[in-house]
């Protein structure tokens, strides 16, 4: 006698048969049918396994089972990178893409994306250029700099100036500036991969100018490098080399400065909080090289820039690990953009996003977040809704002292946990990224564009609907 398991697989259907069904012959329009065969094939395999080890005493209808497969295709079909909504209000969020892009670039980007550029021809001439040309003008213009030159990232850029500029020779550098950057890539360990090597000078809290002449050897020093610490601060007993300080011991010891400081804030935002050191800056303290990421605070796409002596950036042009580093013409379309919009400082306050999220005022985000729940309150009053302040974070290693006074929309329920919510959200259409305290879910305002704040209730009331309280 057939037991209940062998009837229940006899009774699956057959994936050509599935095929046949006209809901999954539409999909077939507009969907390679390896996807819809493959996500057949998936819903009854799961079937199967779940028959035989005693979790399923039953099959489902054809319509039931038909929905399963049409829900496996949707999945298939979206991107796994995806845009998404941050209300985390860290404006930096390294998980989340870090800078948004201002307009410009973005309609730069698109302008080159899609059809032939002069990557690397020179229009003049009629011959081969070189793809530096494109951002070298202006970067140089808006720094001060002699010259200029955009890698991959900043950890890209650290390797190639050390290479170049001190292989085979020593680097003195102050071990409390030896820094770990995300993803545990270390300083130390860099200059290894370089070719120079490391010397560490003073102490994790202090420093001083003699520590660096005392471990000057002309037979062997090849560079002083100063790092700034931007994702730590190191508070109380400490004294520190100042930037202008290691200048003047470079032109002591006929040495090369370079200083790795990391954000590339170009814009003084000390009045909002934001005490960090600018570009312009480090320029005009006379480092000889100078190297930042693109996407922290300068607000651009991912890169790591390098200014500074024409001498030096040229010699990191012709050096072999340029090219491992070079970047696309879709980065160099964006990064010339940006530092187009700083020909205008304050006006880049205004079109930078990162810059505009950091600058907001207290006023203009009270407004958001009241349009935010005027916008929950027409979809759904399921939860308890509020405003509140909240502390945000400048983020991406960036400021980490820094907290910005936010303001964040409370999203609470009797029925419903917030962690349950905080789940939900990042299943809509367009996941939302929320932060929970005190039982309820944080949107904070800061980083939630205007244009997304329909689309962040909209995931509100999906989440509400999910939880069965809509």
């Amino acid at each position: 006698m057939m037991d209940n398991r062998q009837l229940l697989l006899r009774g699956l259907p057959k994936i050509d048969e599935l095929l046949l069904d006209e809901q999954l012959v539409f999909f077939m329009e507009s969907t390679p049918r390896s996807v819809v065969v493959d996500a057949a094939r998936e819903i009854i395999d799961e079937l199967r396994r779940e028959i035989l080890s005693g979790e399923r005493e039953d099959t489902p209808e054809k319509d039931e089972l038909i929905a399963e497969i049409c829900d496996r295709i949707t999945g298939k079909k979206k991107r796994n990178l995806r845009t998404l909504i941050n209300a985390t209000g860290v404006v930096l969020h390294t998980n989340l893409g870090r800078s948004n892009l201002c307009r410009a670039a973005v309609e730069s980007v698109t302008a080159v994306a899609d059809s032939y550029s002069n990557l690397e021809y020179d229009l003049k001439k009629g011959a081969r250029g070189l793809r530096h040309d494109h951002v070298e003008k202006i970067i140089a213009k808006i720094t001060g700099a002699e010259a200029a030159m955009v890698v991959n990232n900043n950890a890209a850029a650290t390797m190639l100036c050390l290479s170049a500029m001190a292989f085979g020779k020593e680097v003195i550098t102050s071990r409390g500036e030896l820094v770990e950057i995300g993803g545990s890539f270390r300083i130390p360990e860099i200059m290894e991969q370089s070719g120079a090597h490391l010397k560490e000078v003073g102490t994790t809290n202090k420093t001083k100018p003699s520590d660096y002449r005392n471990a000057y050897d002309p037979e062997k020093t090849g560079a002083l490098m100063k790092v700034h610490t931007s994702n730590y601060r190191i508070l109380g007993f400490t004294q520190e080399v100042t930037l202008k300080e290691m200048v003047d011991l470079g032109k002591e010891m006929n040495l090369p400065v370079i200083y790795d400081m990391g954000s590339g804030l170009m814009a003084d935002l000390t009045r909002y909080g934001v005490d960090e050191p600018t570009v312009l800056d480090a320029v005009n303290d006379g480092a000889d090289v100078v190297l930042f990421s693109g996407d922290k605070l300068l607000g651009g796409p991912q890169g790591g820039i390098l200014i500074g002596k024409k001498e030096y950036i040229d010699r990191m042009k012709k050096h072999p690990l340029a090219r491992a580093f070079r970047v696309d013409k879709m980065t160099l379309a964006a990064m010339e953009a940006t530092f187009f919009e700083y020909l205008d400082m304050e006006n880049a306050k205004k079109t930078i996003p990162v810059l505009q999220m950091i600058t907001v005022s207290g006023e203009e985000l009270q407004n958001k977040a009241d349009r935010l729940i005027e916008a929950i309150k027409v979809r759904t009053d399921a939860f308890t809704l509020g405003s509140e302040p909240c502390k945000d974070q400048v983020g991406g290693g960036s400021a980490p002292t820094v907290r910005l006074n936010g303001i964040a929309v409370s999203i609470a329920s009797d029925t419903v946990p917030a962690e349950r919510l905080e789940r939900l959200f990042r299943r809509a259409e367009t996941p939302v990224i929320v932060r929970v305290a005190h039982d309820k879910v944080l949107l904070s305002v800061r980083t939630i564009k205007e244009e997304e704040i329909e689309t962040a209730a909209s995931a509100v009331l999906f989440a509400a609907a999910q939880a069965g309280v809509n």
